[in-house]
């Protein structure tokens, strides 16, 4: 009921706020909800938050940045809420990763978990992340922020370009080995692309069920220990692997009959085709016209020389009486079916006496099998919030981040943000741009500009990281490579760099010219580039 009446307060504020306000905006106000994680990335956002300074191995042996993709706090870019500020992952085809912790841990013993936050893609959907990680308690002592870094929860939108989906991943500890192992929601819910901002929540509960909602709508109901892959709990009993098919098990459930015979009208010579004998020539058929003949307007070009060029033989094109006739040309009776053909003769197949079925080795108890009835329970707890994405596009803005028990403070939450501006950006929404960014280029309607525009994309993510840029589009990077290759190819064969040494070209002579003494073979060498310097590299210095 309380909700409810939320709910229908801010509708109303919404709707009037849209009718008086030209230009549509309201002004935000700091909620007062506490939590172990609230983030509404005020003035002070910078001491909670640290982006990462993890580095890796270049190929020369140096390191450099991992993370290159650059962070900042600033408004919307089509902003509906006055002073409103999200945080920005501002490169465009970079690696970006940031953390904050939790004021307190938060495990799942009694009360839920909640995790609710807001994305949104400000220069539309592309190749790019827009979801969280839920890291570890105590997930500073492993250094910088990276993808190494243990997390509990991976939750919210990923596009993949295709395949994109909202994510929620766990990771559950096998109570065996000590083990950790990824478990994906199946079937999980496809996120929509657009430019407005949407709302990710999940609620885990002790008793191992979830609920996961977008823009407060419920779109995936279900249980840790059901609907995840890999399933929570191994199964009880395995394949024997010693267990092998014995030699004379017989597989095979039909065998051909050993007592048919071919019948003796049976004639497999017989051929599938043979002459139409009622085929009648079609009346003004032309028997005595050529379907081709030389073409009445073709003329010797005037540079041609039959002593150089060979003897001329003007073109010939398709004979015009044949259009206006049956044919031309001898007539040849057409191919019919012929009604005698059988084909190759084969015993019909019966039932196998000595089948035994389909084999398939004993089962035996799994000696990896354990059952964990409370996996919800069971998470490490979570003492971190962290953003980790690679993404092909700009500007992907997170806001009003919650991490806690409390779903009706989760609610609380979006009532007085996200349900404050979804009707705000709605509104704005319809009134028609200017400027209208160009729609995604289909290939069929234009191939040339489609190549290109995937070919500049590629370029633009492999000048930050040529690695990332292959993983995100694989088969944009090797057309790229194999052009490259061919060109040079090419080259090296124009310029003698490409297989043996080559002599020079010289002009071929008529029969009637006589050598002279200034034909000389001449011959080309290939310039040698100087060596370069040793290639040193600077240490990798901390960034403000």
């Amino acid at each position: 009921m309380r909700s409810t009446a939320i709910s229908a307060l801010v509708a109303l504020a919404s709707a009037a706020l849209v009718t008086a306000n030209d230009e549509l905006t309201a002004k935000f106000v700091p909620t007062t909800i506490k939590a172990p994680f609230l983030e509404q990335f005020t003035e002070d956002w910078s001491d909670r938050w640290t982006p990462s300074e993890a580095t890796k191995k270049t190929p020369v042996g140096g390191e450099t940045f991992s993370y290159v993709g650059k962070w900042e706090v600033e408004a919307h870019l089509d902003p509906t809420v006055e002073g409103e500020k999200g945080l920005v992952a501002k490169t465009k085809a970079g690696h970006h990763a940031i953390s904050a912790p939790l004021l307190k841990p938060v495990g799942i013993k009694d009360q839920p978990v909640v995790i609710q936050y807001e994305a949104k893609f400000q220069k539309g959907g592309n190749c790019g992340g827009g979801y969280l990680k839920l890291l570890e308690e105590g997930y500073q002592s492993y250094g910088e922020f990276d993808d190494k870094t243990p997390w509990v929860v991976m939750f919210g939108a990923d596009m993949t370009c295709p395949g994109s989906k909202v994510h929620f991943i766990f990771r559950h500890r096998n109570p065996k080995t000590g083990e950790f192992e990824e478990k994906h929601l199946q079937a999980a819910p496809t996120p929509s692309i657009g430019k407005e901002t949407k709302l990710y929540t999940l609620v885990v509960h002790p008793d191992n069920t979830f609920d996961l909602s977008i823009d407060g709508e419920s779109v995936k109901t279900g249980n840790l220990l059901e609907d995840f892959d890999p399933a929570v709990n191994p199964a009880k009993e395995i394949d024997d692997p010693e267990d092998k098919k014995p030699e004379d098990w017989v597989d095979e459930s039909k065998i051909a009959d050993p007592e048919a015979t071919k019948p003796e009208d049976w004639d497999e010579d017989a051929p599938y085709e043979i002459l139409d004998e009622e085929a009648e020539k079609p009346e003004g058929w032309l028997d005595d016209e050529p379907d081709m003949v030389v073409d009445p307007e073709a003329q010797k070009p005037e540079e041609w020389e039959d002593e150089e060029d060979g003897e001329w033989i003007a073109a010939s094109i398709r004979n015009p009486k044949c259009d206006e006739a049956p044919g031309c040309g001898e007539w040849k009776r057409p191919m019919t079916a012929n009604p005698a053909y059988k084909g190759k003769w084969y015993p019909p197949m019966i039932d196998n006496p000595a089948y035994k079925g389909i084999w398939a080795p004993r089962k035996i108890p799994n000696p990896d099998y354990f059952e964990d009835k409370e996996p919800a329970k069971s998470l490490k707890r979570i003492g971190g919030v962290g953003i980790e994405i690679w993404t092909m596009t700009e500007d992907i803005l997170f806001d009003n981040i919650y991490v806690g028990h409390s779903v009706e403070d989760a609610k609380a939450l979006a009532a007085a943000t996200f349900d404050i501006r979804k009707p705000l950006e709605a509104a704005k929404s319809a009134i028609p741009d200017v400027e209208e960014e160009p729609a995604t280029i289909d290939w069929k309607a234009d191939p040339v500009a489609f190549i290109r525009q995937k070919v500049f994309a590629f370029i633009d993510a492999a000048k930050v990281d040529p690695v990332e840029a292959f993983k995100a589009a694989p088969e944009t990077g090797a057309v790229l490579v194999g052009a490259i290759l061919t060109l040079f190819g090419m080259l090296g064969a124009v310029f003698g760099l490409v297989g043996g040494q080559q002599g020079g070209v010289t002009k071929s002579s008529k029969k009637t010219d006589a050598p002279t003494p200034d034909d000389k073979k001449k011959t080309e060498t290939a310039p040698v580039a100087p060596a370069g310097g040793e290639k040193t590299e600077a240490p990798v210095k901390k960034r403000k």
